[in-house]
């Protein structure tokens, strides 16, 4: 179920997706919400673009580290690839 962040209080969140589109966001939403997961979505910049570079916003998603795993399988399972800091 989406959270607020502040639900999470000081807890470390961990990065699984960023949605650049608001029709992806809310399909990752359904997703989530239907396996029970808690989690968060905050609104931010990101960079665009090798050559002409252009900063957009878009939708951060957030779980608590124990929630990672089942998170990804979820993605996994309806398409989504995970982010990855590698």
């Amino acid at each position: 179920m989406r959270r607020d962040p502040d639900f999470f209080h000081d807890q470390e969140m961990v990065l699984i997706y960023l949605a650049r589109r608001l029709k992806e966001a809310k399909a990752l939403e359904a997703v989530l919400d239907a396996g029970g997961l808690d989690y968060a979505v905050e609104p931010a910049p990101y960079g665009s673009g090798t050559l002409f570079r252009s900063q957009r916003i878009g939708a951060f998603f957030y779980v608590l580290p124990q929630s990672v795993e089942r998170a990804r399988a979820l993605m996994f399972r309806d398409g989504y690839i995970p982010y990855s800091e590698t």
